[in-house]
């Protein structure tokens, strides 16, 4: 049984996600102020965390940052009123790996929080099974190299810092090199859902990850491709 920590101080709220998700086969915790959240999460194995913005105590943005620091692995979903692109970025950019305006549908937060579990189970077998020294997770493009089972990225040679959806949207580019890939695609990949949101959450992101990889103005590797998406190739 998969055991979700909620993060939330709406009792009204609280009640019917746990009602929900204890139908739906899952074990849930619950702390309904930020400080008492990231002490459990610390304090327990939790394979999801659903994570509430505006909290007593500490919010929720400060909440994934401080359980950040000691757990990169965790999937965090953020479930809030606050609704707009620039609070959906700034979730997703201190950590979060997934993003749920209130009100919701019940349906489509448990299919987020099957995605998320999805991946997250799919990095833990990469760990318990992969040889270190087997090569075949490791992903190279010119002179940029993914390690995806130490996590490790360098481009010539030096480390490159990642959040974990940066890191998500490299690796899909290296798993597609010289195709052209839309939004949609990369929203989908990514991101697990297909968003509908008043906003481009995947050029924020891109040229994030540009500001890491691209230093050198002639030999940038994630080019736009105008009316149509983005796609990794040389120069």
């Amino acid at each position: 049984m998969k055991r979700i920590i909620l993060i939330e101080d709406e009792t009204s709220v609280v009640s019917f996600i746990k009602k929900g998700l204890q139908e739906s086969g899952y074990e849930v915790s619950v702390a309904f102020d930020g400080k008492t959240g990231v002490q459990l999460v610390q304090s327990n194995d939790f394979d999801l965390v659903i994570l509430d913005i505006m909290l007593p105590e500490m919010n929720g943005l400060d909440v994934c940052k401080e359980i950040r620091k000691t757990n990169q692995n965790v999937p965090i979903l953020f479930l809030t009123a606050l609704g707009t692109s620039e609070n959906i970025v700034l979730g997703l950019e201190n950590g979060g790996d997934d993003y749920l305006v209130k009100p919701f549908k019940f349906i489509e937060l448990v299919a987020r929080i099957k995605s998320l579990l999805r991946r997250s189970n799919s990095g833990n077998q990469h760990e318990s099974t992969e040889d270190e020294e087997n090569n075949e997770y490791v992903y190279q493009f010119s002179d940029l190299v993914l390690n995806d089972y130490t996590k490790k990225v360098t481009r010539a040679g030096e480390e490159i810092s990642l959040t974990s959806t940066e890191y998500k949207l490299l690796l899909y580019f290296l798993n597609n090199p010289e195709k052209v890939i839309s939004r949609t695609e990369v929203l989908e990949a990514v991101w697990g859902v297909n968003y509908e949101l008043g906003t481009n959450v995947v050029d924020v992101y891109v040229n994030y990850l540009r500001k890491k990889l691209d230093n050198q103005e002639d030999n940038k590797l994630i080019h736009t491709v105008i009316g149509m998406g983005y796609v990794l190739k040389k120069s």
